[in-house]
């Protein structure tokens, strides 16, 4: 048996407030259409990383719209999510060298989840390469299955494609973050494109008085009353955290008491964050500006949000990016990003609007001491990113563009 994850159950009225009433009216509609149908969700990690963070406010709302749904983890050792990780990177243009012993770990483990996995579901939705191949052992299973892949796949490498194809082909939909992520070679009769979206109710986004995030920067040995860079982030080499350390340096000097934070989340699922954790450490030791914290030390999502509201400046380093959602939730506190221009950020950052986009170092240094040159501009930046954000970037527009593609699927 798979892990369940527990959740709750969310009003979708809740968000009037901040989506309107026919945007609600929708989704009830959409309940009402889909009621009592069964949807299962299957990933690789309870916490840490996006996923994890859209489901766990997902499946609330569906179920508060009366849908029988569930979040199942899947399982596997240390040896798979080495191959999952190197599939990960390899999607988004890595290098790729699987091997036999690889492929065997990866088809092996597929089939022991596929057997665990309990229940009658109308619906499977699998995010990302980890439960992948679990489709293809059950061969059976009359429900409707769904690969939900979070990759910036614009530039997959050819030989991971090739390997993952058979598996993609038996799904009955693939759906991806934008459409130039759909490889050319894996061709599908229903092939859909959503954003993600933030949840602004959830503990990450709610409102925070001055006095809480203040306390919190604090408590992880920050100065609230002192200038604050901050890049929240997986500890992913695609996030480039030691090039945010090398930004950092290049500019502490022209802004009077620069502090650094990086926040990193931890995740079961992805091994090479342990390594490039303890680098990151190395790096920053004997700083007593740079700040290096995590999820396994104490930052949960309401340290993040006190972070993002009290920033002046957040940074993205962004290499390569399946959407970069930290943005979004960043613009929604009104707090300026400086961000790269890689996979769905520049959706999120229309000139003129949330902050700067930037690819080199100096851009990244050019943009960060632009804002905190220009506080009026940081400021009007800002505003227009939430608005942006509250207009095409919440979870209530992810569920209803989900239940439109179940319903279609029906």
């Amino acid at each position: 048996m798979l892990q369940i994850v527990d959740v709750e159950t969310q009003s979708v009225e809740a968000y009037e407030p901040m989506i309107g009433p026919e945007a609600v009216e929708e989704l009830l509609e959409l309940g009402r259409a889909l009621r009592g149908a069964k949807v299962v969700q299957l990933n690789a990690t309870a916490y840490g990383g996006g996923v994890s963070e859209l489901l766990r406010s997902m499946l609330p709302i569906y179920r508060g719209l009366g849908i029988e749904a569930e979040w199942q983890v899947i399982t596997g050792d240390d040896a798979f999510f080495e191959v999952t990780k190197g599939l990960h990177n390899a999607l988004q243009g890595g290098d790729f060298e699987l091997g036999e012993d690889g492929l065997r770990e990866y088809v092996e483990h597929s089939r022991q989840n596929a057997e665990a996995l309990e229940g009658d579901w109308d619906f499977v939705i699998v995010h990302d390469p980890q439960p992948l191949g679990m489709r293809h052992f059950r061969p059976g299973d009359g429900g409707k299955w769904i690969w939900r892949c979070h990759i910036d796949t614009s530039s997959p490498n050819p030989r991971a494609v090739e390997m993952l194809e058979p598996y993609v082909e038996e799904h009955d939909a693939l759906v991806f973050t934008l459409p130039e992520f759909a490889p050319d070679d894996w061709e599908h009769d229903v092939i859909r494109t959503m954003a993600p979206g933030i949840d602004p109710l959830s503990p990450k986004n709610m409102d925070l008085p001055e006095q809480v995030h203040d306390q919190i920067a604090l408590w992880l040995g920050v100065d609230p009353g002192r200038p604050l860079l901050t890049q929240v982030s997986r500890f992913d080499s695609w996030k480039d955290p030691l090039g945010v350390v090398e930004v950092f340096r290049v500019i502490r000097d022209q802004v009077d008491g620069l502090q650094l934070a990086l926040l990193g989340s931890m995740a079961l699922d992805d091994p090479e964050g342990w390594d490039l954790y303890e680098r990151i450490r190395e790096e920053a030791a004997g700083d007593r500006d740079i700040h290096v914290a995590t999820n396994i030390t104490g930052v949960s999502n309401i340290e993040v949000n006190a972070f993002q509201r009290l920033s002046d400046v957040v940074i993205q380093k962004s290499i390569r990016e399946g959407f970069g959602l930290v943005v979004s939730e960043t613009l929604w506190k009104e707090t300026p990003v400086v961000a790269g221009r890689a996979g769905g950020i520049p959706v999120q950052m229309p000139e003129g609007t949330g902050g700067v986009l930037a690819t080199t170092n100096e851009e990244y240094a050019e943009g960060i001491l632009r804002l905190f040159g220009e506080p009026d501009l940081a400021r009007d930046l800002a505003e227009k990113g939430r608005e942006h954000v509250r207009e095409s970037f919440l979870i209530t527009r992810l569920v209803a563009d989900e239940l439109k593609l179940l319903r279609e699927l029906s």
